[in-house]
């Protein structure tokens, strides 16, 4: 078998990949101009030039080293499981010289619920060139405009032939310029990727079409109370050990001025730190404040939650701050109620700005999700990671739909839960502070516990694929 360009570094770009009767032939490299390698455009133009059986998509590096038979074991991965794309998993290497050092970096499986359009396939993502055609001629052309030209092939592949993950470190990535912590993750709100936004957002409706996932903006009426509250409103704190922040937090609720009584339901998780007695004080100072701990000693911050919407304080609804953010103003929750009352929702989710420790804006400012929609924002809350915050919930419907007793991605889980039958309404102004700092964020934690986290959300929009392709079939073959 001959050797694979082990010994080659690549860069962005797209390589067209033979198997013969002697194996895997050595790449023949061409130039192609493109502005957007990503483009359906180009890729087009890839595809026309390509008379090969497989095509190697390079992802954007500094340089991307393949490992030994990287090449053979990608190609023999297809041809073993039929898969109309196949990436594995690889390494990292700082862009620091002689001495860097390597890291694992193991990717996800590709789950149907896997529509994020930043998913890391790696930097080596290998094609069936047969399934491309037959998906193209199935489904329709790759779009000419935008940048969504990759994310579209890859979704029309897996229609009917669902990626593979060959679990293998296969090529070495080295990484030049990395950016500060956090900011990739809110590239789809730069206004400068508008244009590719409404691009995903496209290619991902009809995906969601394609498989029967799709709702209409059809919304439920919201169910009439049934219980009596004690308050309109109640300003919801899950707290552990955050004695530096939380009392910014609870005062910041106790600032609000309304036309309704409210209360702030602060559940703390049995903190170690000083915040319990802390938050003593401040019930004792002030009857509005309700300072509960939860018998059991097993919950994360969607059980604290449900800690505080079955309480009989709770009011009729339940607004969320975290314990180390701020209302930017007082008359945010008087905003968020008067919305509330005005349309039939069964959620509001306001806008935040990002700021560090010191309350100072810090990238990329505003998140105000002006991508939502009430025609389509139930369907393209499948294709982004989160909805905006603050959040706030009718508490009669939370009590129907308690939260998952989970630390990440709760408010995300309830969210698309809701949003499959009810109407989310939108506050685009700033309502929120949200401060990010070494001690709270989830920026800078570990690549294990980041794909933990991303594999989790992919599950939920899993699990939302397939309820929404359920209320989609006729009622008799459900």
């Amino acid at each position: 078998m001959l050797p694979s360009f082990v010994q080659c570094p690549l860069v962005e770009g797209a390589i067209v990949v033979h198997r013969g009767a002697r194996g895997i032939a050595r790449p023949k490299c061409a130039g192609f101009r493109a502005a957007s390698f990503t483009s359906g455009r180009t890729l087009a133009g890839i595809l026309e030039k390509t008379n090969t059986p497989y095509l190697l998509i390079v992802r954007p590096a500094q340089h991307v080293l393949p490992g030994p038979f990287a090449l053979e074991r990608l190609v023999e991965a297809a041809e073993a499981t039929g898969a109309g794309m196949v990436f594995a998993d690889y390494y990292d290497r700082e862009a620091a010289g002689k001495d860097s050092r390597l890291q694992e970096h193991p990717v996800n499986d590709c789950q149907p619920g896997s529509l994020r359009d930043d998913f890391d396939f790696g930097p080596l993502m290998l094609f069936s060139v047969a399934a491309i055609r037959r998906a193209l001629k199935k489904y329709g052309p790759l779009p000419e405009a935008g940048g969504a030209g990759l994310y579209d092939l890859r979704l029309k592949i897996s229609t009917d032939r669902p990626p593979f993950h060959l679990q293998e470190f296969l090529a070495t990535q080295t990484a030049g310029g990395r950016r500060e912590n956090g900011e990739k993750q809110f590239d789809y709100q730069d206004p400068r990727n508008r244009s590719v936004q409404r691009a995903m957002e496209k290619a991902a409706t009809q995906h969601l079409k394609r498989i029967g996932a799709w709702l209409q903006p059809a919304f439920k009426k919201v169910p009439p109370a049934g219980s009596r509250f004690p308050t309109e409103a109640s300003v919801v704190i899950p707290v552990r050990n955050r004695r530096r922040t939380v009392a910014g937090a609870v005062a910041s609720a106790l600032s609000q001025e309304t036309d309704f009584p409210f209360n702030v339901i602060v559940v703390d998780n049995h903190s170690t730190d000083g915040t319990t007695a802390l938050l003593a004080r401040m019930a004792r100072k002030d009857a509005r404040v309700v300072h509960l701990i939860p018998s059991r000693l097993d919950l994360h911050i969607g059980g604290c939650w449900n800690e505080a919407i079955f309480a009989p304080h709770c009011g009729r609804y339940a607004v969320q701050l975290d314990s180390d953010d701020l209302y930017s103003g007082r008359d945010t929750l008087q905003k968020i109620v008067d919305l509330f009352r005005g349309g039939d929702y069964g959620m509001v989710i306001g806008s935040y700005t990002l700021v560090n420790g010191r309350l100072e804006e810090i990238y990329p400012g505003l998140i105000d999700h002006r991508e939502w929609t009430d025609a389509n924002g139930r369907n393209n809350a499948l294709r982004i990671n989160g909805l905006g915050a603050p959040r706030a919930f009718q508490t009669e419907l939370l009590r129907r739909i308690p939260f998952p007793n989970v630390g990440y991605g709760e408010d995300y889980a309830v969210a698309l839960r809701l949003s499959r039958e009810y109407r989310i309404g939108r506050i685009y102004e700033n309502l929120y502070l949200c401060r990010r700092w070494k001690g709270n964020t989830d920026a800078a934690i570990g690549i294990g516990k980041a794909n933990r986290n991303d594999a989790f959300k992919d599950s939920l929009r899993t699990l939302e694929i397939l309820a929404r392709q359920n209320l989609n079939r006729p009622r008799g073959i459900r």
